[in-house]
């Protein structure tokens, strides 16, 4: 929670934009549908972010909804804000302690394995290649080295592509981008991992669903719609049948 600071100016085009994003709002909590291209956070050389639009929430005494978690910048689909520093702490907590339930859909093109569903247990490690971050998978016992888990399932296939469902029961960096890449099917435009834009003008990741337990008692359940360039995508590579 931002407190107490003055109100940076936002355009009435960027107040609406953040409006057209919302897609839940109540006392404690705001969700949004990001689209991919929009940083999460700025900083970097970043253009508007999401958490910038969170000044056209904020109260006449500085204080502005917190994001609570992030979405890469190519991926799309939900992410969460809260209006209230208890709010805030109770929300990172449920992240913290995977009391979250996250749901995802990709559009992958390689080796698709002949089962229908499974579970990536694979350690990942953050390196830097070329002052780039990137998380690669970790040898046993190798430093700074963090579990992760991903459970998959095939919606749709056709030949080497293929839409899939992913749920991360860990929310390690890119995380879900690197499993699919060691399981031998990356992300349809992903250029740290796979083809880039030879198979897809941005990563085809998006974030469908998320359950939270809400900071007032029982359990938000959110969904973002599947985004037209991505639904045009799992088209051309015949697996629109999923969505």
């Amino acid at each position: 929670m931002t407190r107490n600071r003055d109100i940076p100016s936002l355009s009435a085009e960027a107040a609406a934009l953040a409006r057209s994003l919302l897609i839940h709002e109540d006392a404690a909590v705001l969700a949004f549908n990001k689209p991919s291209g929009m940083a999460s956070q700025g900083g970097g050389g970043v253009g508007q972010s999401l958490d910038d639009l969170l000044w056209a929430f904020a109260k006449s005494n500085g204080k502005r909804p917190r994001l609570v978690h992030r979405l890469d910048l190519g991926t799309s689909g939900v992410i969460i804000a809260a209006r209230t520093q208890p709010a805030a702490a109770f929300l990172s907590a449920a992240f913290a302690g995977r009391d979250t339930q996250k749901t995802y859909l990709a559009l992958v093109k390689g080796k698709i394995p002949q089962a229908e569903h499974g579970v990536i247990d694979a350690a990942l490690v953050k390196v830097e290649e070329g002052g780039r971050p990137r998380m690669i998978l970790a040898r046993e016992g190798r430093k700074g080295a963090q579990s992760a888990r991903t459970g998959w399932k095939i919606l749709a296939r056709n030949g080497d592509q293929a839409l899939m469902q992913l749920s991360p029961e860990t929310g390690r960096m890119h995380q879900i981008r690197v499993h699919l890449m060691s399981l031998g099917c990356p992300i349809l435009g992903d250029g740290l991992y796979g083809e880039g834009q030879a198979t897809g003008a941005r990563v085809m990741l998006h974030a469908a669903r998320l359950e939270v337990p809400h900071p007032e008692g029982g359990t938000l359940a959110l969904e973002a719609p599947v985004p037209d360039d991505f639904r045009q995508a799992a088209a051309r590579a015949g697996v629109q049948a999923g969505l």
